[in-house]
Order: C-alpha cells, then sequence, then structure tokens
C-alpha cells in the first residue's frame, strides 16, 4: 500500500531569467520541433581579465539535417553580445590566449578539424595546424611555444605515416573483400568500428617542427573513447610536464576501469609515468593548482565498477602523499576548477535531481554550495566572478556568472528568448515519496500546457536509462517532458534507487538488483502522482525509456 507522500517541493527558479526585449506575438504548445529548433549554448571560457566570456552557439539547420556552430562574445556584465566567427563554419572549443587579445578555437572550415586563432576584436581568422588528420582536441601549453594535440594513430606511427596506411587498406579493400577480423574486444565505439587507431597526445612546437607523440606505442586513448574530452589532460604551469589519462590495460579494456594518471615531459624526452598504479579503479581528470605546487584528480576506489562514487584527491607535485579531499562527502563530482588563489576547488554534481555547483576548500574538505537548483552543464572561474552555463525544466542553457559564494546573480545571455516566448510551456514541480525500503525517492511531475485542474490528462511516465542517471531539472534534447505537456500529456519521471545524486548508498543499493527496486519505485511514484492529483487519469498510462529505461 502506497505510503503518504513526504513532501511536495516546488522548482525553485535558481536564477534570474535572462533580460530580453522580446515582442509579444502568437504562441503554440511547445513541441518537438521547438526543442530541436532551440540553439544550443556551450563550452563558455572566461577571458584573463574577466571582462569577456566566449563561447559556442549551435543551431539545427532543419532544411539540411544537421547542426552548425559558431563562436560568440559577451562582455562579462551581460552587454556587446556579438558573433565572433563567421556563420555557418562548424567552429568549437574557444581557448583564450594568456594575453587576452586572441581566441583559438578547433573548426573544421578548411576541410579537416585544424586549430584556428582569431583576434578577440574580430577580423579575419588565421589557420594554426595543417595536421594530415583531424584534430580531435587540442590544449594550450602556458609560455606559447607549444599545442597540444589530440589526433588517431596507429599506435607507434606518426600521423603521415596513418596516412598512408589508411590509403593502403582503402585500395586493398576496393580491390577485394573488405571483411576485418577482431581478435579482441572492443570492435566499435557506438557509431564508429575500431580500426586500430587510438587517440594520441601530440606536443607540437608552434615555430615549426613535425608534432611528437607523447604516448608512443601505447595501445590507449587520451582522449577515452567515445565520450572522453580534454578534461582528461592538464599542463603544469611552468609548461614542462603534461599528465593525462588513459586505460592501459591490454585485452582487459572491454570491462575494465582502470584509467590511470600519466606523467610525460612535454618534450617527448622519457616514456609516460604512470602515477596512480596502486589504484586499480578509475583516476581522471587531473587539474594543477594556479601555482603548480598541487595535482588535483578525481578517483574512484571499486574496480571494474563504472558507477562508483568519484573522490577529489589531491598530490602535492611531483611525488607527495595522496590525500583524499572528499570521502566525507556523499557526492560524485563530475568537474574541477580551482579558484585564482588555488584555496577553493569548484565541482559540479548530481544533487536531489539538480545538478550544482559546489566550493570545497582545499584545506579542510569543506563542502558548500554555489549554485543549488536546476542544471550547472559548467563553471568556468574568472578573476572575480564565476560563469555558469545552466539550464532548467523550462529553460535550455544560458550563461549568468555569480560571485564565488554564490551571491549577485547576473543574466549573460538570452540566446533563446524570442523561441521560448512564442512556445508555452508546462509547469514542473518536484516531489518526493517513500519508496522501496522505506526510503525517500524524489520525482519530477511537468503540467501539461494550457494546465485546467477540471480536465483529465493521459500521463507519459518517463522511466531514465543507465542505471545510474538521473531525470533532473534540466532541459532533456531527447527525453523533454516538455514534448510530452505540449502534446497534452502530464508527465512523471522518477529518479528510483540506483539514481545519482543521492549518496552512494542509494545508488549502490541496486547492484545485483536491476529489476527490483527501480520498478518497485517507479510503480510507487506513479501512484503518489495519481494520488496527489486528481487531473491525472491513472486509466491511461504510457511508460518509455531507452536502454535501461526500456529494460
Amino acid at each position: 500500500m502506497l505510503r503518504t507522500c513526504l513532501a511536495l517541493l516546488l522548482l525553485a527558479v535558481p536564477l534570474a531569467a535572462p533580460a530580453a526585449d522580446v515582442p509579444a506575438g502568437p504562441t503554440h504548445p511547445f513541441s518537438v520541433h521547438d526543442m530541436l529548433a532551440m540553439d544550443r549554448v556551450s563550452s563558455p571560457q572566461v577571458s584573463p581579465d574577466g571582462k569577456q566570456v566566449v563561447f559556442v552557439v549551435s543551431h539545427t539547420d532543419m532544411e539540411r539535417n544537421r547542426r552548425r556552430s559558431d563562436l560568440w562574445l559577451v562582455d562579462g556584465d551581460g552587454g556587446g553580445l556579438r558573433r565572433l566567427t563567421a556563420p555557418n563554419s562548424g567552429d568549437s572549443e574557444p581557448r583564450w590566449s594568456e594575453d587576452g587579445r586572441s581566441v583559438w578555437f578547433l573548426s573544421g572550415r578548411s576541410g579537416s578539424s585544424q586549430v584556428w586563432l582569431i583576434a578577440a576584436d574580430g577580423g579575419e581568422a588565421e589557420q594554426v595546424t595543417r595536421l594530415p588528420l583531424d584534430v580531435e582536441g587540442y590544449a594550450l601549453v602556458p609560455g606559447g611555444t607549444h599545442l597540444l594535440v589530440a589526433m588517431q594513430v596507429f599506435p607507434g606511427r606518426t600521423p603521415r605515416e596513418t596516412v598512408e596506411r589508411l590509403d593502403e587498406r582503402a585500395a586493398t579493400e576496393k580491390a577485394g573483400p573488405s571483411g576485418r577480423i577482431y581478435e579482441r574486444l572492443f570492435v566499435r565505439h557506438w557509431d564508429e568500428w575500431k580500426d586500430g587507431r587510438r587517440n594520441h597526445l601530440f606536443a607540437l612546437p608552434l615555430a615549426g617542427g613535425e608534432p611528437v607523440d607523447l604516448m608512443g606505442a601505447m595501445d590507449a586513448d587520451c582522449p577515452g573513447k567515445p565520450f572522453g574530452g580534454m578534461e582528461e589532460v592538464t599542463v603544469s604551469p611552468d609548461g614542462r610536464t603534461v599528465v593525462f589519462t588513459a586505460r592501459d590495460v591490454g585485452r582487459a579494456e572491454a570491462w575494465s576501469t582502470n584509467h590511470d594518471l600519466f606523467a610525460v615531459p612535454l618534450d617527448g624526452s622519457a616514456a609516460p609515468r604512470c602515477l596512480t598504479a596502486a589504484n586499480r579503479a578509475w583516476d581522471t581528470q587531473p587539474l594543477f593548482s594556479p601555482d603548480g605546487r598541487t595535482l588535483a584528480y578525481l578517483a574512484m576506489t571499486i574496480p571494474d565498477f563504472e558507477a562508483d562514487r568519484y573522490r577529489i584527491v589531491l598530490q602535492p607535485w611531483p611525488d607527495g602523499p595522496k590525500r583524499v579531499l572528499t570521502e566525507a562527502w556523499d557526492r560524485s563530482p563530475g568537474s574541477l576548477a580551482f579558484s585564482p588563489d588555488g584555496r577553493t576547488l569548484y565541482a559540479v554534481a548530481d544533487n536531489l535531481g539538480q545538478n550544482s555547483l559546489f566550493a570545497v576548500d582545499v584545506a579542510t574538505g569543506r563542502v558548500r554550495t554555489v549554485v543549488e537548483q536546476g542544471t550547472v552543464r559548467s563553471a568556468e572561474v574568472g578573476p572575480e566572478r564565476i560563469v555558469v552555463a545552466h539550464e532548467t525544466l523550462t529553460s535550455p542553457t544560458e550563461l549568468y556568472s555569480v560571485l564565488p559564494d554564490g551571491s549577485d546573480r547576473r543574466a549573460l545571455t538570452a540566446i533563446n528568448a524570442e523561441k521560448l516566448a512564442a512556445a508555452r510551456l508546462g509547469e514542473p514541480e518536484q516531489f518526493s515519496f517513500t519508496g522501496a525500503g522505506g526510503d525517500r525517492v524524489y520525482a519530477y511531475v511537468v503540467k501539461p500546457v494550457d494546465f485546467d485542474p477540471a480536465k483529465k490528462y493521459p500521463v507519459a511516465l518517463l522511466i531514465h536509462g543507465g542505471p545510474q542517471g538521473s531525470f533532473g531539472n534540466d532541459f532533456h534534447y531527447r527525453w523533454n517532458p516538455q514534448a510530452y505537456a505540449g502534446a497534452g500529456y502530464a508527465t512523471v519521471a522518477v529518479d528510483f534507487h540506483g539514481s545519482t545524486g543521492y549518496g552512494f548508498a542509494f545508488q549502490h543499493a541496486i547492484r545485483d538488483d536491476w529489476g527490483g527496486k527501480p520498478l518497485e519505485d517507479l510503480k510507487k511514484g506513479l501512484a503518489a502522482a495519481l494520488a496527489r492529483h486528481p487531473w491525472m487519469d491513472g486509466t491511461r498510462v504510457a511508460a518509455l525509456g531507452a536502454s535501461y529505461g526500456a529494460y
């Protein structure tokens, strides 16, 4: 029998909506077409003086069925919004130069993905790299003498030798059978068959010269496939050492989570040195403190368990004793950033149906909340303020800035204001109920657009994947409750046992029980929503999910 719902938590508006002069006009219920049409704001980078933010805006070209991205600039007070790069050029991953006068970025405008440079005050972009392979990612080296670039190569072969081998293989396959024999896993990553190439890091002298493979013959990837990025790489402030993440475990790769940190000289004069051999679980996201005296990173403790909790670990550089900073904090951070003085680490983590920004004191491990409600996609720390890419169930990502204590929140962008004003949305609310084992379980309800409490509405029960995932306070581009709300459905989304952001015990409770506690929570959560909202029609309910949600 359903226990009494514990609490109804009205969805708070954590950050003031971006100000924009949007003319009134005809509106319509939100639909999947609105969802796809929203411009996507990402990758904010704060200039060294904190006065400007460069970021990426990607939009959908519905006629050509593709997305295109450009770089934009906005002042630190929200003024001066302008496009920095030419429209539809496929630009991404902006980085400020050390003097703040230029912006580096990746672009496919030359026919392959290469590194480009453009003055912050505008003008023509300059192509910096002309490598024979696509640049998969890059990082700036302090001092400005080198770039770090990631390219897919056959281990032990140069980029040019890799191209030659690919050409030979293509000619052979064209002349005869194109079958391929695999003698170990992996065979593919999502939509890409493995062909023996690996993501390797190269040091590229900007004054000229050949790129140096810092990973040598390592049969491993950095960035990791299929979802890794350059957050897996850091360079010491003196520019001499590169620390990177890689899973170098041979035939055990398909089931191992033993990602390690490796240190290698920028000049490639020595082989990579493993820093975390004692930990057989996942180590990742290395980050040097501003003074270069401390290496911070994220680490799991349970081998071969990808849903373990990350802890923040600190190591005095280069060989000091490691210290776990956040053992007592029952959250799993997904990103790290140091304050300018190195005394605080900012971390983003799932948190009770939100994705919050936290500040962690480096000396004591004390944690405080900076931005609690909504979903913080990224946080970039400037000299005085923090710029966050933030979204909710009623707004796609926009940029805001806050002081380090979370106060004085300012909207910097309103990229989607006009599109949002034209689409009527459903009202979201978060509630909790007693689920499996008597535990408190959280869920969201989104009311139908143009809600009338006198009517009865069919219900869409959305089930997230993972199972270690979450349906939170975000603007999802596949499972967006507003698409159902606009079609006249009430939506219910339960963060059942196993979901992230509710502590490790709650997340770990479904090990060997995928069909138990989650199913019980889903049934109890739906019953709780129906009991609380008599306008929901319990005789017309559809369950929807993919991956684990379909299971």
